[in-house]
């Protein structure tokens, strides 16, 4: 024999379908609005990475920052560096952006041809996930990018981050670890 429910905790269980669906929509409700913009610095306090990295660092020769905006604000931030190699290190990292830099230059290009992403965070839910994929779609976009790479530090949050967006790792150095997001 089949029970029915009552009628009060049916209009309940409704009730909070409908409450949950609409806290959900406004929780990532804000990643629909928000756009990529090109930063000319960040709150080097707030970079859980590499906050040693002063903004000199992050906006000198082949080098940039970006971040995911949302009425008025910053909800996330990636910072890049424009090589022809893949870097170990962080020193080896600024080596080859300037070398990159100071090559195109000369050749009236926009830099190098590997995208390297050394440090990412966010401070609200979805916003990581939402940052890659934006600058993910900036550099297919762009014609002389042909590979979005990591400088990633040694952590199981680090690698999980980058293997859940849906990145390969291609090496493990001393200090950090290198994933390749798949361009094509």
């Amino acid at each position: 024999m089949k029970k029915k429910f009552n009628p009060r905790i049916k209009a309940r269980l409704r009730k909070n379908r409908q409450v949950l669906s609409k806290n959900i929509d406004n929780f990532f409700g804000w990643v629909k609005g928000a756009k990529l913009v090109e930063l000319k610095e960040c709150n080097i306090e707030e970079d859980p990475v590499r906050p040693e990295l002063d903004n000199n660092f992050r906006t000198g020769y082949g080098r940039k920052i970006y971040g995911v905006e949302y009425l008025g604000e910053i909800h996330a931030v990636m910072c890049f560096a424009y090589t022809n190699k893949v870097p170990k290190s962080v020193d080896e990292l600024e080596k080859l952006s300037t070398d990159a830099f100071l090559q195109t230059a000369m050749r009236d290009q926009s830099g190098g041809q590997i995208a390297v992403a050394y440090t990412v965070w966010s401070k609200k839910k979805g916003g990581g996930k939402l940052i890659v994929k934006e600058v993910f779609k900036k550099i297919k976009k762009s014609n002389h990018f042909n590979r979005l790479v990591t400088l990633s530090p040694l952590t199981d949050m680090a690698t999980k981050f980058h293997e859940r967006n849906g990145a390969k790792l291609i090496q493990i150095n001393e200090t950090t670890q290198n994933f390749e997001y798949k361009v094509l």
